[in-house]
């Protein structure tokens, strides 16, 4: 059961005033919801940023090569330009050449140039003789070794041309695509701006981690880092975060400031029918509906979302940290990918593993445990309560089953998705 759900009393939803403007209360499935996130979300404001600002951020346009590479044929060796029909020699060294010089004159009969890796290679040199194989007296080189088939020369153009594509639309830019990026000579690229992010958690036992030991009631608030850290990695800025008691007019004031500046308010808890879960209020009076109210899944039967003026959005997920991260999973995170610029379900690669163990019929709604990855099979975890959050560390799936759905056993397939 998720924190929000063991709050309520005895009042019924339907005797509760609906918390935003639009639809009814109405449990709809996860496909729907999704279905509703993905046609909710799309990319940002596009920008030109500079190379070295634009780690973690998505291309709005491919990237175009402006230059050839090698931009002329190099020695992929420190040794000495020859002409294959000089071979074996011996030859006269007549110059030399370095990265990043123009190329020396071409070389004629019997000559050779002294060359380091990366540097052009002379007009009319065809085979670069590795250091290692020969012998200079002054003037004059000597092959003392065999120097095989191996022409180590990098000719022009063949990593790339100018005007290939190297990185296309949606890409996001990590270490390994800077590098393509740069070597482009690109020195800005356009890039979808990323989603700023917000969060509110709710509640009067929330305490800073570390404080919790020293007041009685108290529990660390464990969850909004972990969010925070999962937002960041699917592309999102952080720009606010807070924790509310349960106080609506309190909630509400925060909801309002860190709405000022963000793209996703993320609310935790306070979602549910209790008497004090006050999260789901908290933007009453502002120009919002809902998208959803309710889903039928567990854990997350809580989560909610809003969508208001300028695409504004609000996700709000359960406040048991086992249930909000797994929500989270399922969907901060391709939500906070679309409005970075990449596919809503590009997060979402569903498969099929086998299963190591048993796994009990998961009752009326959607399930999604948790398990581990073992061997390329799941192993899914006895303990399945929302509230558990030791195993959390562990977890490296989740295990999907349809709701009404019979058991399954060992040697079965599930689908499972990276958690």
């Amino acid at each position: 059961m998720e924190r929000d759900e063991e709050k309520a009393n005895e009042r019924s939803r339907d005797e509760l005033p609906s918390p935003l403007h639009g639809e009814a209360d109405g449990l709809i499935s996860f496909d729907e919801a999704s279905a509703i996130l993905r046609e909710a979300a799309g990319p940002l404001e596009e920008a030109l940023v500079a190379i070295d600002e634009a780690a973690g951020l998505r291309l709005s346009r491919s990237v175009e090569a402006r230059i050839n590479a090698p931009r002329f044929d190099v020695s992929a060796m420190d040794g000495y330009a020859v002409r294959d029909t000089d071979l074996p020699g011996p030859l006269r060294i007549v110059g030399k050449s370095y990265a990043g010089s123009q190329a020396p004159a071409g070389i004629s009969q019997g000559e050779a140039v002294r060359i380091f890796t990366g540097a052009p290679v002379p007009e009319g040199a065809d085979r670069v003789l590795v250091q290692e194989i020969v012998e200079a007296r002054g003037e004059r080189l000597e092959i003392a070794g065999d120097y095989g088939e191996a022409r180590h020369i990098r000719a022009r153009g063949s990593d790339f041309r100018e005007g290939d594509t190297l990185l296309e639309a949606g890409t996001r830019l990590g270490p390994r695509q800077l590098v393509g990026a740069a070597a482009a000579d690109c020195a800005g690229v356009r890039v979808w701006r990323a989603p700023r992010v917000a969060f509110l958690a709710t509640g009067d036992e929330l305490v800073a981690p570390g404080a919790a030991a020293d007041r009685p009631g108290a529990l660390p608030d464990s969850i909004t880092p972990a969010l925070a850290e999962m937002a960041r990695q699917y592309g999102a800025t952080i720009v606010g975060s807070e924790v509310a008691p349960d106080d609506p007019d309190r909630i509400e004031e925060l909801a309002a400031q860190l709405l000022a500046r963000c793209d996703v308010l993320v609310t935790i808890g306070g979602a549910s029918v209790g008497e004090r879960d006050f999260a789901s209020r908290s933007i009453e009076g502002q120009d919002f509906r809902t998208l959803f109210s309710r889903i039928a899944m567990r854990p997350g039967k809580p989560v909610w979302s809003a969508k208001g003026a300028g695409g504004r959005l609000v996700l709000g997920l359960p406040g048991n940290p086992t249930s909000a991260l797994v929500t989270a999973r399922l969907f901060l995170a391709p939500l906070v990918t679309a409005l970075a610029g990449g596919g809503y379900d590009e997060v979402l690669g569903w498969r099929e593993l086998e299963l190591t163990e048993d796994l009990p019929a998961p009752g009326p709604r959607e399930h999604f445990g948790r398990g581990a990855l073992w061997d390329g099979k799941a192993v899914p975890f006895a303990n399945q309560q929302s509230g558990a959050q030791a195993l959390l560390a562990k977890a490296d799936l989740l295990l999907r089953q349809a709701g009404g759905s019979d058991g399954l056993s060992a040697g079965q397939t599930v689908q499972a998705l990276d958690f």
